[in-house]
């Protein structure tokens, strides 16, 4: 009786804990958010600094290189999608109305069908004020002013991804002074960073295809800014399951509001055509079983780092779980719900 009322109290000192921590979490969102985004796009970066320094460049050259080599890529990518940015914000309000316009002859046509007398009772009034169309296309633009959001904090994120790269080679070795043999002790730490850079190497190379094979389609539809909705395609492709849906859906609103429904039903199918192959042929085939999470925990992942940091919290999702699926296994007495939040066995 003792042992079980003592794991019981546990129990509830671990649950209050937890819950200060989380409330925490997201107090501090402005401040954990960077430094987030730091740690996983050093693990991205420490494998080439590794490489280099292995080869006998000293660490700050090769920090140096891997830095203007991470930078050039962004510059580049950036400056590509600033113009597209840039004319469709000046170009918003025309859409805006040229929706609306769709959506009000959508509307006569509805009225023409007179669906009442096959006992289908349209509100077209309520149908009006449910199809916004400046609510619908702001989608895009609340979007684009996230992406701007974490543009203003790369100064830091870029910093304090140097020092981390700095600090890299030499980590191990300070473990080493510190604790002794610290091999065994974070032996979970180097699980947690192979993980890591397993999804995040994959998932890049796959939101890359996704975003080009997007941005070849709406180019060859004549869809307006094509670079622009394949970066979006890009960067949502990290989050899972409703990601890509999202990021199809400025783009074939603006198919309709360009060239009507056929037009639009084309880009549509072929966001799901991408979509298809990447989600179930080529993630499964290169990513495996590595990440070891259940479809259920990666939808509840997605939920709940969303609702705590917001749109960088569903995009890191799947790391911050595996993260916390490692630490779980780590230790005997919470062992049991790592093996929870795991795939099925068959």
């Amino acid at each position: 009786m003792p042992d079980d009322r003592s794991r019981t109290v546990k129990g509830i000192v671990a649950a209050a804990a937890l819950v200060i921590v989380i409330a925490g979490i997201r107090a501090a969102a402005v401040i954990v958010i960077p430094f987030l985004l730091s740690i996983f796009i050093a693990v991205l970066c420490a494998p080439p600094v590794l490489w280099l320094t292995g080869r006998k460049v000293p660490t700050a050259a090769a920090v140096l290189l891997v830095i203007s080599g991470m930078l050039g890529i962004g510059a580049l990518i950036g400056g590509m999608a600033s113009a597209s940015i840039d004319g469709f914000s000046r170009r918003l309000p025309g859409y805006q109305q040229r929706l609306g316009t769709e959506i009000e002859e959508s509307i006569v046509w509805i009225e023409q069908l007179d669906l009442e007398r096959y006992g289908i009772d349209v509100s077209l009034d309520a149908l009006g004020d449910i199809v916004d169309p400046a609510a619908t296309m702001d989608i895009a633009g609340n979007a684009l002013k996230e992406i701007g959001n974490f543009l203003t904090n790369m100064l830091l994120i870029l910093l304090t991804v140097i020092f981390m790269l700095l600090e890299a080679s030499g980590f191990r070795a300070k473990l080493d002074a510190a604790f002794g043999n610290a091999h065994p002790t974070f032996g979970g730490f180097a699980e947690f960073a192979s993980s890591v850079k397993h999804y995040l190497a994959i998932k890049t190379a796959v939101s890359l295809f996704t975003g080009l094979a997007i941005t070849l389609w709406l180019w060859i539809l004549g869809v307006d800014f094509p670079i622009l909705w394949g970066l979006f395609a890009f960067l949502l492709n990290y989050i899972p399951n409703i990601g890509s849906i999202i990021a199809a859906v400025p783009a074939v609103l603006l198919a309709f509001i360009q060239y009507g429904a056929g037009v639009a039903l084309i880009a549509a199918g072929g966001y799901a055509a991408v979509n298809i192959v990447v989600g179930n042929f080529v993630e499964p085939k290169f990513m495996g079983e590595g990440l070891g999470l259940s479809p259920l925990v990666v939808f509840l992942s997605l939920v709940f780092w969303g609702w705590l940091l917001g749109t960088v919290g569903m995009l890191l999702s799947i790391p911050l779980t595996i993260t916390v699926k490692i630490a779980l296994e780590s230790n005997p007495d919470t062992r049991w719900a790592s093996i929870l939040m795991g795939a099925s066995k068959t």
